[in-house]
């Protein structure tokens, strides 16, 4: 783990960054004591699955919103 100090850190941020998301943990350190910890995020390796089966099995019932809106309008019930 490399030990960089607040003002290096200040001054260096983006190569710091790069130097994380390659893999390695940065700790930021104020007057000897650790205030901050970098480290590159989790993978995450799994996704969300596919909604075309979901979207597929769904039955659409009753009149269109658009119908139910119309004559809500023209009843004066908005």
């Amino acid at each position: 783990m490399k030990t960089v100090s607040v003002a290096e850190a200040r001054k260096r941020l983006k190569v710091l960054l790069d130097e994380v998301s390659s893999g390695t943990q940065v700790s930021v350190v104020r007057r000897g004591r650790e205030v901050a910890r970098l480290v590159p995020p989790k993978r995450r390796g799994r996704r969300l699955p596919a909604l075309g089966s979901f979207r597929a099995s769904i039955r659409v019932t009753g009149e269109p919103v658009s119908r139910v809106v119309v004559h809500a309008r023209r009843e004066g019930r908005y």
